[in-house]
């Protein structure tokens, strides 16, 4: 060019800013994006609304009334929660579901871990994680079906198997002794899969070069998993035991085509005695303060668990 040409610095306010818009001649104005993500949302909240509140709420009404199904519930107050304190049954099957939360709990977890360590430091085939999740993806009532007939005192091969040992044959789910260590065994199965691959899924997020550092100052397996694994793995843990905790107080399907509560309420779980009150003796609300005090229960032990393992804190950088 002939002449110099002076470019005027940019006006405060000229450029383009995120979330307006310039109409062609006149001045900007401001996008607003939240009719769309109302949209986007609403599918979700109203499946929420439908599935979640909407029977909590009447759950909690329920819980208010004495409903046996066949006339109008009638309000009684507090009648209910009442009766609960005084019944021996529900303490019961509070300090069965307990026993069984912590069995399955336990196994689960130690199982878990060690079979997401020996896939994280050993091997990551494919293969082995689909065979991992095949027992987690069997329907509740099959896999109980399945392990009682394994099981069973007179045709189950694993009575046979033990008879022939000359060790004699074993009530699994008949013996008062060995009825819930046995049904925890049987979701032990089916469940550890799951849990060793969520476990899995979170080693995968350490950085590989805090093992080779600790490994090159000469620390073994059990010094790297001690102070690097368990560590940096705590907000996956504290998601994997909230999760079995909740699941665990929810054990019904196995117990129903099992022991059905026997032998003589040995694994009469708080979910089966829900069931029970409601469809075999028609106390509809009762079991429903029942279930109120379960949800209550359920969501303490969570904040408590959450708060003791620092779930929403990591070590990671």
């Amino acid at each position: 060019m002939g002449a110099d040409t002076a470019v005027a610095p940019p006006q405060k306010g000229a450029g383009s800013h995120p979330g307006t818009v310039r109409s062609p001649g006149g001045p900007r104005r401001s996008r607003d994006d939240r009719g769309a993500a109302w949209l986007f949302l609403a599918p979700a909240l109203i499946g929420f609304a439908l599935f979640y509140a909407y029977p909590t709420m009447r759950g909690i009404y329920y819980s208010l009334t004495d409903y046996n199904l066949l006339t109008d519930p009638s309000f009684i107050g507090v009648d209910n929660y009442r009766q609960l304190i005084g019944d021996e049954q529900f303490f019961n099957a509070l300090k069965v579901t307990g026993y069984y939360v912590l069995l399955n709990i336990g196994s689960q977890s130690v199982l878990g871990l060690l079979l997401a360590t020996l896939m994280h430091r050993l091997t990551r085939s494919v293969a082995l994680r689909a065979m991992l999740l095949i027992p987690w993806l069997v329907p509740n009532v099959t896999v109980g079906l399945l392990w009682m007939w394994m099981l069973d005192t007179n045709l189950g091969f694993v009575n046979h198997i033990l008879d022939a040992l000359g060790l004699g044959t074993t009530g699994f789910f008949t013996s008062p002794t060995w009825a819930m260590p046995t049904v925890a065994g049987v979701n032990t199965w089916a469940y550890t899969g799951y849990t060793a691959l969520l476990l899995y899924a979170g080693m995968l997020q350490i950085p590989q070069h805090l093992y080779e550092s600790a490994s090159l100052d000469g620390a073994g397996e059990w010094r790297m998993f001690t102070r690097i694994t368990l560590p940096l793995l705590r907000p996956v843990l504290a998601l994997v035991l909230v999760v079995s905790l909740i699941g665990s107080f929810q054990i019904f399907d196995t117990i129903a085509v099992t022991t059905k509560g026997g032998p003589i309420s040995a694994t009469r779980v708080i979910y089966f005695y829900i069931y029970e009150q409601a469809f075999t003796n028609f106390h509809m609300g009762y079991a429903s303060a029942v279930a109120v005090v379960l949800a209550v229960i359920l969501g303490v032990l969570t904040a408590v668990q959450m708060r003791l393992l620092r779930a929403s804190r990591s070590d990671l950088a």
